[in-house]
């Protein structure tokens, strides 16, 4: 359920929202949400001085009444 929903979100900001992917990891930290995104809409997810991607991880956190970790990866690095 997180997961579509930060998908959905990220989806609504994005230049090219075929290209969001989101991913979902459990591991000894808890639960990690990756976001993938064009690599022309990382500034948009971003947001200036990390505001949207904030307020993108107060959602999930509110939406999930826990602590979720969200990164957003840059896909640049890994080609």
């Amino acid at each position: 359920m997180l997961q579509e929903a930060l998908e959905h979100l990220v989806r609504g900001i994005v230049d090219y929202p075929e290209d969001v992917q989101v991913d979902l990891r459990n591991n000894r930290r808890g639960e990690m949400l990756s976001v993938h995104v064009h690599p022309d809409d990382l500034g948009r997810v971003i947001g200036r001085k990390g505001r949207t991607a904030n307020a993108l991880r107060s959602v999930v956190e509110g939406l999930a009444g826990y602590s979720v970790r969200v990164d957003v990866v840059d896909t640049d690095r890994h080609r």
